[in-house]
């Protein structure tokens, strides 16, 4: 068991179930995107056994370490999250300012090839502020679904997965926005906790996330085959929009607090997250090599 990809899957997990960070980014800023992409594509699409071997055995372990970090943010960092909300928005900031000059240097020659591409960032930034700034009204799906809640739960999967894929773009604050957040991390809580009752929700959910798997990773693989400079131009201008999602995280659980500002932003978490990034780089060049 590779135990850096544990640590990558664990900390996506993390990542995605905090509204205003996504998965997507964590893997961007851990260098493993285009790996994670390429791995989910081939096995998705590839015929052979041969070639699924490898992705199989890197997803399996980023799954283990996701899982362990999806199960503790339910049951214990969510708790963490709650009382100290401000110091994790300030880590993940940290993440995320001083991720973004490794991502440009990893990129430059590929982004010097199509300087018209910083318009592509500017879509970005203010794409994730649009999604950011909407709520949404909380639905309450618990019970027997009929038809229209299979098919809502279905595309909030959809949606939510696709999100995640993407480096800046929160699955959990769109989940926020549909207003199904809140059921789904309870939900979530319940069948760890061996209650099946709702079950049916998350079979929906899940069922909705695999399908949107199937078109936005093969989209994004897309992408960054024939337009990687356009793409990496965009994920830059996310990854900045992102830090203004991190800002309001706050307004958004369950007991809403204010949204950080000056007063509330820790400097010294900020740093951390910096320093966390820094030795993350080292760790994925020394790989490399």
């Amino acid at each position: 068991m590779n135990l850096i990809n544990l640590v990558r899957g664990f900390l996506m997990a993390v990542a995605d179930s905090m509204p205003g960070v996504s998965g997507g980014t964590i893997a961007f800023i851990m260098g493993f995107y285009d790996k994670l992409i390429k791995n989910i594509d081939t096995i998705i699409y590839s015929k052979t056994i041969r070639e699924k071997k490898e992705p199989i055995t890197f997803l399996l372990q980023l799954g283990v370490g996701w899982i362990i970090g999806l199960v503790l943010s339910v049951k214990l960092i969510s708790s963490i999250f709650e009382n100290n909300i401000y110091l994790i928005s300030s880590l993940f900031i940290g993440f995320i300012v001083f991720s973004i000059p490794y991502l440009i240097l990893e990129e430059v020659e590929v982004l010097k090839k199509n300087k018209k591409g910083i318009l592509f960032t500017v879509v970005g930034a203010i794409g994730v502020y649009l999604i950011s700034s909407q709520s949404g009204e909380v639905i309450n799906i618990g019970g027997s679904l009929n038809e229209t809640n299979y098919i809502y739960l279905f595309f909030s999967g959809a949606i939510a997965i696709s999100a995640m894929i993407l480096p800046g773009i929160s699955g959990s604050t769109l989940l926020l926005i549909l207003g199904v957040y809140s059921q789904i991390i309870f939900t979530i809580d319940e069948v760890i906790s061996f209650n099946f009752a709702n079950i049916d929700i998350l079979i929906i959910f899940a069922i909705g996330i695999f399908f949107g798997a199937l078109f936005s990773v093969k989209t994004v693989s897309y992408c960054l085959k024939k337009y990687r400079s356009s793409i990496i131009y965009l994920v830059i201008g996310l990854m900045i929009g992102s830090i203004y999602a991190i800002t309001v995280g706050p307004a958004t659980l369950d007991t809403p607090v204010d949204k950080m500002d000056s007063t509330t932003f820790n400097f010294i978490f900020f740093i951390i997250g910096g320093m966390c990034i820094t030795l993350l780089e080292k760790m994925n060049r020394r790989e490399k090599r």
